[in-house]
This record gives structure tokens, C-alpha cells and sequence, in this order.
């Protein structure tokens, strides 16, 4: 649907996994900055996600690790790895 494919990655315990599907759908899902540049974010599979060309990489992660520390999901020590492919 969009048109750059990314993969989100996390931390844990030295090894990268990838983002459970959970993760990906409560940040796509959300509705709690209005920020609409994240509106075009598709998640498709653990650790896949479809993004649309506005969608800033950077901004992106900084936003995906924030909310997922705010869920409980990302512990602190942990970091996101977002990757197009």
C-alpha cells in the first residue's frame, strides 16, 4: 500500500528481535500526539511495517520508542532499529 517497507527491531538481552506485531498496531492505532505524519504507517507482520514517503525514519523511531516505553512494551535500556528494505 505504501510505498517504502521498513523493519523495526528491538533489543533484548543482546540479541535483536523484531517488534511483536502488537507493538506495531497500538502505535499505528494511536491517538495521542495528532501527529499526522505518523498516519501513513502500515504495520503488516512482527517486525514489518509499510510507510508512506512523508514518514520521517528518524522522527519515527524516536516516536515508536516513546510510546512503546509508555506501554510498558520497550524497557528502558532497550532501543529501536528501523530499517528500510
Amino acid at each position: 500500500m505504501f510505498a517504502r517497507k521498513i523493519r523495526v527491531e528491538y533489543d533484548a538481552d543482546g540479541r535483536r528481535l523484531p517488534c511483536p506485531l502488537k507493538w506495531l498496531d497500538s502505535f499505528s492505532m494511536r491517538n495521542f500526539t495528532n501527529a499526522t505524519v505518523f498516519d501513513d504507517t502500515l504495520p503488516l507482520a512482527d517486525g514489518q511495517m509499510e510507510i508512506g514517503t512523508s514518514v520521517p525514519l528518524d522522527k519515527l523511531k524516536d516516536a515508536m520508542e516513546d510510546w512503546f516505553r509508555r506501554k510498558g512494551y520497550l524497557p528502558k535500556d532497550s532501543h529501536l532499529s528501523l530499517a528500510e528494505h
